[in-house]
């Protein structure tokens, strides 16, 4: 982007993701860390003067965060985000139907009860997603105190109408397109159905900005557990990747779609992985028309995280002493010592940043005598690191499995071996609750096989309860499918002896069985029910079929296939507040007095821009289809 533009006609947002708030806050060491940061990224946005922040979900760390974690979160918004400094974008977008699931569908910096400097737009991930009785999320708590604006929340996942948020700032047009977390799978369904839509502006599509933020899982986890970039349409600009923590913050382009991809990543590091033991960045992304750049920034008060791997087989140990673990730990200490040393070059001065780094040596052995115990090792290092309890990671090194010579060009034999040792590294490494869960049943024989509830119902209220904190998935899952079970018994209307009973559910277990995404798309109808914990789990059990309905019913607002066509009047390019009453909307003044009026509701010399929107299908398994538009004329 040409350095000479207007300042007036170029939109400067500032992006992060997965700000994870709350993560360990019991941690006497670390539990300042998220707010730290977090202070940090709104501490540049107002220092750059930014037009707005843009989230990618992820904003807290639990589903249900305590209220010290909310009342942080609050202070820090309240300091840096109200004041009286203009806003200079202009909402162009019917904030109904943006906004359709708020109780004050109505963008922060119009309300008039409100002085905000930096609007702060955020969707929700799968850490911050709406649960339990009323499905409400945090977000929601702070969109109904005007503090943040939350959009792209679904409460009808049987069809995704994306209505994007339309701005403009001077002669620059953007459309924000939202899509919070949505499970992977069910997504993937969505998106194969042609059930996800997006609504492009039917005046002027040509000169629009598109972004889209999303929070779902990029790299593939599973034929159905990601979302590819194939699946976006092609007129999108570009994407803001949330979920994955990994910082890739430069650019990258798809040259099939034709779009960039920035992945913020999280600032914080949740997990002592790869990924996040790289530098972490937020950017400050400048638009005009339709070209942008961006500015990376790095973050000053990161922990310092610093991992390494070593085999003990490649190290050279005494191995006949009958001391070997000994040993191993002498080694080890010097080893962790010079991790210490390189962690002090990602020190950056600032007063925020701790200086107890996060240590990960993971260390692979071969033979019983060299295996320690962790925990009492890094007890020695209590005072020189953040992680002492688990900054050793053993893994017992396993042989390779051979692939038979006659197998060498069958491509699934060799997928069916590296799947094997994945999930085999997984019993060590960790794994998500429902896969643990599957894995308990179907490895335990007959001995272990459910009757009367299901293993993927069970893995889905498992997985909620660890999750989510929701108490009650486990006996309300376990409630429905007992009156489920009984339905079928009754309707079958055998005669009442203990054998033909017995024989009817096993074989209603086993027609069960043959439909796992059948019985996941039941469990998750039933745990998504808004009223379920006012019903005590009591809804009346029924037979999904393939007929059924994939997912909750229409309890919620459905999203309209199209917005209405409105024309509202304009407040000028800068919203400004006058030091005594109200006065006009066009002044710059930037007095604590009362704020200055919003322009009269009339015809808009812009009104064209806001005429309706119009639909386009997305793509399923192939590119995206062509665009089209609800007009006149045929496209």
């Amino acid at each position: 982007m040409d350095s000479d533009h207007n300042p007036d006609n170029v939109f400067n947002i500032l992006v992060a993701s997965d700000v994870h708030l709350g993560y360990g806050e019991k941690d006497p060491i670390r539990g300042d860390d998220s707010f730290n940061t977090f202070e940090e990224i709104l501490q540049l946005a107002d220092q750059r003067e930014v037009d707005l922040i843009l989230l990618g979900g992820d904003l807290f760390h639990d589903n249900k965060p305590s209220p010290q974690c909310i009342h942080r979160c609050m202070t820090l918004l309240r300091r840096y985000c109200l004041g009286d400094r203009p806003v200079a974008v202009e909402f162009l977008s019917d904030q109904a139907e943006n906004f359709q699931h708020c109780m004050n569908p109505v963008v922060n910096y119009e309300d008039p009860n409100l002085n905000i400097s930096i609007p702060v737009y955020s969707i929700h991930g799968n850490h911050d997603d709406p649960s339990g009785f009323g499905r409400i999320a945090t977000l929601d708590l702070l969109s109904a105190s005007g503090l943040i604006n939350y959009f792209g929340k679904w409460t009808d996942l049987t069809q995704i109408h994306i209505s994007p948020l339309l701005l403009q700032k001077g002669t620059s047009r953007l459309a924000i397109y939202g899509l919070s977390y949505i499970k992977d799978e069910r997504l993937s369904r969505l998106y194969k159905d042609r059930k996800v839509t997006m609504l492009r502006p039917k005046e002027y599509v040509e000169d629009w900005f598109n972004i889209m933020v999303l929070h779902q899982n990029r790299v593939m986890r599973g034929a159905k557990n990601y979302v590819p970039e194939t699946a976006i349409d092609k007129f999108v600009d570009l994407v803001i990747w949330g979920h994955e923590h990994e910082c890739r913050i430069d650019p990258e382009l798809n040259p099939e779609q034709g779009f960039y991809v920035i992945q913020p990543g999280s600032p914080v590091a949740t997990s002592l992985c790869e990924g996040e033991a790289v530098e972490k960045f937020v950017t400050i992304l400048n638009i005009h028309k339709k070209e942008f750049n961006v500015e990376k920034i790095k973050l000053k008060t990161v922990r310092p995280f610093v991992m390494d791997s070593l085999n003990l087989s490649n190290c050279t140990l005494n191995r006949t002493d009958g001391l070997l673990s000994d040993e191993v730990q002498l080694y080890l200490t010097e080893r962790v010592e010079d991790l210490v040393r390189r962690s002090q070059d990602q020190l950056t001065g600032h007063r925020k940043q701790p200086t107890l780094p996060l240590i990960r040596l993971r260390v692979t052995y071969s033979e019983e005598m060299e295996y320690f115990n962790p925990i009492r090792f890094g007890q020695q290092f209590s005072d020189k690191v953040a992680n002492p309890m688990d900054m050793i990671l053993l893994k017992r090194e396993r042989k390779e499995k051979k692939v038979k010579s006659e197998d060498l060009l069958d491509k699934d034999a060799i997928r069916n071996t590296i799947d094997n040792d994945e999930e085999a590294v997984g019993d060590e490494w960790g794994s998500r609750a429902e896969t643990v869960v599957e894995r308990y049943f179907s490895e335990g024989g007959d001995a272990k096989q459910l009757r009367v509830l299901s293993v993927r119902g069970l893995a889905e209220a498992v997985k909620r309860f660890i999750d989510k904190g929701d108490n009650d998935a486990i006996s309300d899952i376990t409630n429905y499918q007992i009156k489920k079970t009984i339905k079928y018994i009754q309707d079958k209307k055998i005669v009442a002896d203990e054998d033909t009973v017995t024989e009817e559910i096993e074989n209603f277990r086993l027609y069960r069985l043959n439909r796992s995404e059948e019985e996941t798309r039941d469990a998750e109808t039933v745990l998504d029910n808004r009223n379920r914990n006012a019903t005590n789990g009591n809804a009346e059990a029924t037979i999904v079929s393939d007929s059924d309905s994939d997912g909750p019913g229409t309890n919620g607002n459905v999203p309209k296939t199209t917005l209405p066509s409105t024309s509202r009047g304009g407040r000028g390019a800068a919203r400004g507040r006058g030091r005594g009453s109200r006065g006009s909307g066009n002044s710059p003044a930037r007095g604590r007095g009362s704020r200055g009026g919003r322009g009269a509701r009339g015809a808009n010399s812009s009104g064209n821009i806001k005429e309706a929107l119009a639909v386009q299908r997305t793509s399923s398994r192939a590119k995206p289809s062509k665009v089209m538009y609800i007009s006149d004329e045929s496209d």
